[in-house]
């Protein structure tokens, strides 16, 4: 069970603290050469905290395919994608990665999100729909390895056939155990995330230790998240940003009809209506998420994130559009900063 994966874990020197009512491996004080090995090499992180949501019944494809960004209809089984749930008014919910299997659909959200997804999801599901809802978090483990030597430890466990296009995911046999296998980290740097049977997590953990993977906790997945770009609720995805201007233009299908929040998504495309733009910034000062950016005595944005990287302070901020975007100079507190890209976002206006 994950009590026996926590165990383990612990014996190489991993301290917990609770996230959404689950315990989770903050750190098994290494970052530095876990961060190392997320840039050079491979490092893995458990996060077993994500919630995951089974969606199945016959209309399961329909019904994703109307409740969120992405174009489930074009996608087989075998192959996800990342999807934003978003209000009615476009406002986002969740950053979601959705795995299409032949029967059902497994959707990995942020763990603060799992029961309001659920909530929000089941509202949406009338009389005649044959949709089924299943909170599976407590039944797997999940587990991604990331770095670009990713590839290399899972060929010295003897897995050579691996899914190569995000999202696309197989089922493998690792240690006499059925593990699903899919491209990508969740974040921009490559690698693979691993879904495994709760009971036979730490199984899997010691063997991918034992092949060379570096364990991360889950501060080394803040830092990395935060240098790249990569939004999460309560910070980024807040009912005061819609997708656009959280810079997730690939998640967001604009040719495949309606779903909950389409009109105003297509009208913000239409005329350039995105009025603010995630960003990172580089900082010399630390500063309180929440504090206002400004050009001179203009407040033009506000910090969402901010982190401690080897390069110094790192944060992520919406700035508006017509402020500027890559390059420009800011204050935000008593720090100076300057704005510039990252590599999970993608800004099309």
């Amino acid at each position: 069970m994950i009590q026996d994966l926590q165990t383990v874990q612990a014996e190489t020197g991993a301290t917990f603290e609770s996230i959404s009512d689950l315990s989770v491996a903050i750190s098994y004080g290494n970052n530095t050469a876990a961060l190392q090995a997320a840039q050079s090499s491979c490092a893995l992180v458990d996060r077993s905290h994500w919630g995951q949501i089974q969606v199945s019944d016959a209309d399961r494809i329909r019904f994703l395919h109307n409740q969120s960004t992405n174009n489930f209809e074009k996608l087989q089984p075998g192959q996800g994608c990342d999807t934003v749930f978003v209000t009615s008014t476009a406002r986002t919910i969740d950053l979601v990665t959705a795995y299409v299997m032949q029967e059902t659909v497994l959707l990995l959200v942020s763990p603060q999100c799992r029961q309001s997804l659920l909530t929000w999801l089941d509202r949406y599901i009338f009389f005649a729909d044959k949709v089924t809802l299943s909170d599976l978090t407590k039944e797997n483990a999940v587990f991604s390895l990331i770095g670009p030597e990713s590839s290399k430890i899972l060929n010295r466990l003897g897995l050579d056939e691996l899914p190569d296009r995000y999202a696309n995911h197989c089922l493998i046999q690792l240690e006499r155990t059925e593990v699903r296998i899919a491209a990508g980290s969740s974040l921009a740097t490559g690698g693979y995330t691993l879904i495994v049977p709760a009971d036979r997590a730490a199984v899997i953990w010691k063997t991918l230790i034992a092949v060379g993977a570096v364990p991360a906790g889950n501060r080394v997945w803040e830092q990395l998240r935060i240098e790249q770009g990569r939004p999460v609720p309560g910070r980024e995805l807040t009912e005061d940003y819609n997708p656009l201007e959280a810079g997730l233009w690939h998640t967001i299908s604009f040719d495949k009809g309606c779903y909950i929040g389409q009109e105003t998504i297509a009208r913000l495309d239409t005329y350039q209506g995105v009025k603010q733009k995630l960003w990172g910034i580089r900082l010399n000062d630390w500063v309180e998420p929440g504090s206002f950016v400004k050009v001179g005595d203009n407040k033009v944005g506000k910090l969402t994130s901010i982190t401690e990287t080897n390069q110094g302070l790192f944060g992520l901020a919406y700035i508006r559009t017509k402020a500027g975007g890559e390059g420009i100079k800011v204050t935000v507190g008593e720090s100076t900063g300057e704005v510039v890209k990252v590599p999970f976002l993608t800004h099309r206006q």
